[in-house]
């Protein structure tokens, strides 16, 4: 059973929800659905930040140099967190990792301007933390400077018919029959405007760093991740004891852990350089995660054996180092669970499952396994 914490105090004035509601979803598509929901009634809701840290810049200020960095603080490498609480709370309090070149806009409105999982999972009764990671959207101080290993800090990406294949809308310039991707121009349109560039060099142990500092501010809560988040979720853990429960939406794009001396071979896709990666942890470490379940999902049209279609491919090589490491992690004495979701007869959903036209059929599924591990 969760436990209410009492490390969070709201710090900041609760914004008006109409407006700021209005501003989120200003960006996506005009709603689908004509049906207006039940109102959301809200305890608080307000926004921080957490983690980071400082430089300090060499020199002595002087106003006769009042733009120099002399002698003057940098700050970054923070995360921005903005935060809702139910009046009618139910559940343990989920925390939103968004995956790599997003924000915190994954988990809000879908792509149609249907309502996304930071609307259901509150409309469940979860208070719900949404972050921008380091160096990324709201939190984009960096106290590292990007490099030119770091493409997503190359603005424009110029990769609209590469991100519509890595996500499994379709095989450029086509969709999938059976896909779970919104209808029309417009939420492909959106899609392609909701990625962001870094601002600084991508580090996970910066990120998972920062979302350790929020679980510590807030006690004890489940940490949702998505896709390059994966691999900063596996690392949480050894921050803090405050993860109840970790639900990966099809993790890949960063390294699976696995004890030192237990890293198994990877499944390269056909096109190697987006293959499955992996990293080797201290034993010590890696058990961390057998203390809480673990649950990741995984959608449809993922190739069963190698392809030249890139998209499909590369899922393939991710979904069968997930495998080996939901292997690894109960073979520790762990409680991790795979679920493929057309093996439940669930089909159509792309790499972005939050969005998809049966987001809620997706959040329902995990809102039962949740209360089937005492969680509720």
């Amino acid at each position: 059973m969760y436990k209410k914490s009492s490390c969070f105090k709201p710090r900041f004035t609760a914004l008006l929800c109409a407006g700021l509601l209005g501003a989120i979803s200003s960006v996506f598509a005009a709603p689908a659905e004509s049906a207006t929901p039940a109102p959301l009634v809200l305890q608080s809701q307000g926004s921080f930040t957490v983690g980071g840290g400082t430089l300090q810049n060499a020199g002595e200020f002087s106003r006769s140099r009042f733009l120099a960095p002399d002698g003057q603080v940098a700050y970054g490498d923070h995360a921005y967190v903005f935060y809702q609480i139910p009046a009618d709370r139910r559940g343990p309090a989920i925390v939103f990792q968004h995956g790599g070149a997003q924000t915190k806009r994954t988990w809000e409105s879908t792509l149609d301007g249907r309502e996304g999982f930071q609307n259901l999972f509150l409309r469940m009764g979860h208070p719900v933390y949404l972050l921008d990671q380091p160096r990324m959207g709201e939190a984009g101080l960096s106290l590292k400077a990007s490099g030119e290993g770091n493409p997503y800090a190359k603005n424009p990406l110029f990769a609209d018919k590469t991100l519509h294949e890595l996500c499994r809308i379709g095989v450029w310039p086509n969709r999938f029959a059976n896909s779970q991707f919104p209808e029309g121009e417009a939420a492909l349109d959106a899609f392609q405007r909701s990625w962001t560039p870094y601002s600084g060099e991508l580090d996970d142990e910066v990120n998972a760093d920062a979302l350790g500092a929020l679980f510590e501010r807030i006690g004890p809560s489940v940490l949702f991740t998505h896709s390059m988040g994966g691999t900063i979720g596996w690392r949480v853990p050894t921050r803090t004891e405050n993860v109840l429960a970790i639900v990966a939406y099809e993790p890949g794009g960063s390294p699976f852990l696995f004890p030192e001396g237990e890293v198994p071979e990877v499944s390269k896709a056909v096109y190697e350089p987006v293959s499955a990666a992996t990293k080797a942890v201290p034993l010590k470490d890696f058990e961390k995660l057998t203390k809480m379940p673990i649950l990741l999902l995984y959608g449809d049209n993922i190739a069963e054996k190698p392809s030249n279609e890139v998209g499909p491919d590369k899922w393939r090589s991710e979904l069968d180092m997930a495998k080996k490491f939901v292997a690894a992690v109960n073979r520790h004495g762990g409680k991790a669970e795979l679920i493929h979701l057309p093996d439940i007869g669930i089909r159509g959903n792309t790499h972005f499952l939050m969005s998809d036209l049966n987001n809620k059929e997706i959040a329902e599924l995990v809102e039962k396994w949740l209360r089937d591990k005492k969680l509720m």
